[in-house]
């Protein structure tokens, strides 16, 4: 049964709280993943930064099969992010997408400081610009929360697919994690 957008969201708040309160209930056993054979049938799909300290599966204490991740530095909607939500919107039938940025982002960072990275990761740090122009905060975790919203938002832009989704109950949510107290705020 295909959860909607807002049973997939509480979930996913559910599963946040758990790991908040050190409450985690996951563990991927052999069941599990033998019931994973046959395919999938994730009820979130999470945008999220590459950082090693972000484990969207941890932070939503979540078990294999139930998000389905695509991450990036920067949680940025790219070409590559973009194609792997698609497919998951389409041939999944996922209804809710976050878009998940975090506190003290290195991705934001090195876009705010600017400057030549070379060719590829100056291509990574364009899709972050427009969060850094888009509000008068320069403070990085003020940047990272609107370049969540810029990326969500980017999703639908970008994306025939996931705009023409939206008209059936998929819903895109913006999210910040926050290292210290494990908290995710939806934006």
């Amino acid at each position: 049964m295909k959860l909607t957008a807002d049973e997939s969201l509480k979930l996913l708040m559910e599963g946040n709280e758990r790991y908040v309160q050190d409450k985690e209930s996951v563990g991927t056993t052999a069941d599990i993943r033998a019931g994973l054979t046959g395919g999938q049938e994730p009820h979130s799909i999470i945008l999220s930064c590459a950082d090693s300290r972000v484990i969207p599966e941890s932070i939503f204490d979540a078990n294999a099969g139930e998000v389905f991740v695509a991450r990036v530095a920067g949680n940025v909607a790219n070409i590559s992010s973009v194609a792997s939500i698609e497919y998951a919107v389409a041939h999944i039938g996922c209804k809710l997408i976050m878009v998940l940025g975090h506190d003290s982002c290195g991705a934001v960072t090195a876009a705010l400081a600017g400057g030549d990275n070379g060719h590829n990761l100056n291509h990574l740090l364009y899709h972050i610009t427009p969060a850094i122009h888009n509000g008068d905060s320069k403070e990085v975790n003020d940047v990272v929360k609107r370049n969540a919203i810029a990326n969500a938002k980017a999703l639908v832009e970008r994306s025939e697919i996931i705009s023409n989704a939206t008209s059936n109950g998929l819903k895109i949510v913006p999210a910040y994690y926050d290292f210290h107290t494990g908290k995710v705020e939806v934006l």
